[in-house]
């Protein structure tokens, strides 16, 4: 098995979480004082004080759980856009009878101040969480899921384009304190640690606070649905950068080149990291490459056209999602209908790669450019800040530092 990358390589694990202090499902997070944005507040506890030792594998009680998954928010944007591309069909009433499957939550109800103001009239900014329980009893519960995927969708008043940002798991950053344990929080530690520490509300306060963006709306995604529509859209074809054996059982072999996968096998190649140079950096590549598979596959399929297809899709896409109480799939569907694949611009957070801090491998964020990236996402100018920030080429093995990924 291949082993955990050097302190200056890629970054390396998820933030380390004391399990019998997870909070109940009720748990929200503290707004504390004023948001600092993207330079942050210093530590007044240090860089993860007090949390265990890393572990192979997580524990609830004595039961041993398999290694998380949790890595593919970025199909909820697949989703709301090609729901979006079916809105041309005619079916809102039938859209109005997904939408009430969907299951919800309310991620900001005890956010009560603190929160960036909305500036731009008619964007829309939606937080997308890929989680990792087996159990849906344990949504939204902090402790209990791991949040490893963290994508900002921006989608303009002019509707007529998608930016995707991915926010690396290990961005480290400034934690608000958290209601749920108050003993956790108003320190600097990786991103992935206010999902640990304080459940779905305390990453929106932790993200808004970074970004200084405000979240409309915030999407919890489930690993095990979204293997499910991949299913039900008959697989999806992916390009593999090189041959690889996975880490995980059952160890499959993936081959250079184009293969046809199904759920089970696209996502687990999209969780691989250790066999590239670039560790987590590659496999957010892989999961935007993932996406866009899924998008052109539910467009070329016959999905959009086939009443029963449709049917499994969309009960797929709603199983595995958690939405805030005010979200609605059919209103995203008409106001976005317009949009295709090529309308999607994928980014990485700006960041200066892996270093080691407090002992623990963390991607160190690039403060100047981050903050022109989410000033421009705040006041609506993404396409301006795009435009002068030429993207990367397709699969470079080097970390991106925010030059963008535009989709072909």
């Amino acid at each position: 098995m291949p082993t955990t990358p050097a302190a200056n390589g890629p970054s390396s694990g998820r933030a380390r979480v004391p399990g019998s202090l997870a909070p109940t499902s009720g748990a929200r997070a503290r707004v504390s004082g004023a948001a600092p944005g993207i330079h942050g507040r210093s530590s007044s506890g240090g860089g993860g004080a007090g949390l265990p030792p890393r572990r192979g594998h997580e524990y609830s009680g004595k039961k041993k759980i398999r290694p998380r998954w949790g890595r593919i928010a970025l199909v909820a944007g697949g989703a709301i856009v090609v729901l979006a591309l079916l809105a041309g069909l005619g079916g809102f009433i039938y859209y109005k009878h997904v939408d009430s499957g969907l299951q919800r939550e309310d991620p900001f109800s005890e956010i009560t101040d603190g929160r960036p103001a909305k500036v731009a009239d008619g964007a829309l900014n939606i937080l997308l969480l890929g989680s990792d329980s087996r159990d849906p009893d344990n949504k939204g519960k902090a402790g209990e899921w791991r949040t490893d995927t963290m994508i900002v969708l921006h989608i303009p008043a002019s509707h007529d384009k998608a930016y995707l940002v991915s926010m690396p798991r290990d961005l480290y950053v400034h934690i608000p304190k958290s209601k749920a344990n108050p003993q956790f929080g108003n320190t600097m530690a990786k991103l992935n640690a206010s999902f640990s520490w304080g459940g779905t509300p305390l990453t929106v306060q932790t993200i808004e606070e970074y970004t200084q963006v405000r979240m409309d709306h915030v999407l919890l995604i489930d690993f095990a649905g979204f293997k499910q529509v991949i299913d039900a859209l008959g697989g999806i074809d992916m390009n593999v950068e090189k041959d690889i054996t996975s880490i995980h059982p059952p160890k499959r072999q993936f081959k250079k080149g184009m293969n046809h996968f199904n759920g089970d096998e696209a996502l687990d190649y999209a969780r691989q990291r250790y066999q590239f140079p670039d560790g987590d950096f590659a496999r957010m590549r892989h999961q935007q490459e993932m996406m866009k598979a899924i998008l052109n596959k539910a467009v070329s399929s016959g999905t959009v056209t086939n009443p029963a297809k449709l049917n499994a899709f969309l009960k797929a896409v709603t199983k595995a999602m958690t939405v805030d109480k005010d979200f609605s799939l059919a209103d995203m569907a008409l106001q976005f209908r317009s949009l295709r694949s090529d309308d999607l611009t994928f980014l990485v957070s700006p960041h200066d790669g892996s270093k080691k801090i407090n002992g623990e491998d963390v991607v160190v964020p690039n403060k100047e450019k981050a903050t022109a990236l989410y000033t421009a996402m705040r006041t609506d100018k993404m396409a301006e800040w795009a435009a002068t920030n030429a993207p990367k080429p397709s699969g470079s093995s080097q970390p991106s530092t925010g030059a963008t990924t535009k989709s072909k």
